[in-house]
């Protein structure tokens, strides 16, 4: 590769360790200090003079605490004459914030992407937008990378031949139609009305699950409450069993333990874009890794290689060796 300096802010330093790790690369140290007037200061602890910088931080909670934080990182990198800067974010919270569906509020979306772009930021890679169109929010180059091939490997060990995918709600079926298609199984829908943050109605099942073993797929969870309502319609409709698939476990609360408690979820999926789901160990719980996907990523970034070819059969491809 050529000169690469990777750093890590506060959320997820064990996802970094495992991207350098599959980079061959250290992790430079980043140092993180709170004032008494509680201001935050952030110091990047290695040279980054023209050197191809690229900074990991998801969002997770405190999401303010760790947005401010790569803020920080974005402008200390151009501080220090940084050749080009990526901000690598695992799991884009503000993704949800993509339309203006009530009057006199800020589409955040758009404008932590500007935010970015201001501090420093010259591209961004990250995974599984909550909308597409949050892409288009940017006015830096963003590589949008989805974990279809980890869930993909992951369910092709289980027999399938009784099974169908089934998304929480319409918005989401054209993923989950892609990861049918991946499985080669059927698909079916949710359709669903979003009340408030936390509260949600499904009205009908759309797609035979009857005698099914259902495998849900949704880009994130967070109290759960969502996939609770499915199921009583999935178990109304004649579901013989659910395994719960997701990109992005934000599992607020004990999300993880409300989950697992239902009788007929025999397993629940995802990745480590977020630490949450290693705060809430659970038997039915597997979580996946997406740091060999996002280091195959950098180092296509770095190499000046396409990244959309990491989609061709779905699969992400091996390392190359080295000339």
């Amino acid at each position: 590769m050529n000169q690469i300096a990777v750093f890590s802010g506060g959320a997820h330093p064990g996802l970094a360790s495992e991207i350098c790790a599959e980079l061959g690369v250290p992790l430079l140290p980043t140092q993180v200090k709170r004032f008494s007037n509680d201001c935050i200061e952030v110091q990047l602890q290695a040279n980054c003079r023209e050197q191809d910088v690229f900074l990991v931080q998801t969002l997770s909670t405190p999401v303010q605490d760790h947005l401010t934080e790569l803020l920080l990182m974005l402008d200390a990198a151009r501080g220090a004459s940084a050749a080009r800067i990526t901000a690598v974010i695992p799991h884009y919270a503000y993704a949800r914030s993509d339309k203006k569906d009530a009057p006199r509020i800020s589409i955040g979306g758009r404008l932590v992407a500007d935010l970015l772009k201001t501090a420093g930021a010259d591209r961004v890679l990250t995974m599984t937008l909550h909308s597409p169109q949050v892409h288009g929010f940017f006015s830096v180059p963003v590589d949008h990378l989805h974990a279809l091939g980890e869930l993909t490997r992951h369910f092709q060990r289980h027999d399938l031949s009784n099974s169908v995918v089934v998304s929480p709600d319409l918005g989401n079926a054209k993923t989950a139609a892609a990861f049918a298609r991946a499985l080669g199984r059927p698909v079916a829908a949710g359709a669903k009305e979003r009340i408030s943050d936390t509260q949600v109605r499904i009205s009908a099942i759309i797609g035979d699950v009857r005698d099914r073993d259902v495998i849900v797929l949704d880009d994130e969870i967070a109290s759960g409450g969502s996939i609770l309502e499915l199921l009583k319609h999935l178990r109304s409709s004649g579901a013989r069993s659910v395994r719960i698939a997701c990109t992005h476990g934000i599992f607020a609360g004990s999300a993880v333990a409300r989950l697992a408690a239902e009788p007929d979820v025999i397993e629940i999926v995802c990745t480590n874009t977020l630490p949450n789901a290693l705060a809430q160990p659970h038997e039915k719980l597997t979580i996946l890794s997406v740091a060999p996907a996002l280091a195959e990523a950098m180092r296509r970034i770095n190499n000046g290689k396409s990244v959309s070819a990491l989609f061709a059969d779905g699969t992400y491809p091996q390392r190359e060796a080295a000339e």
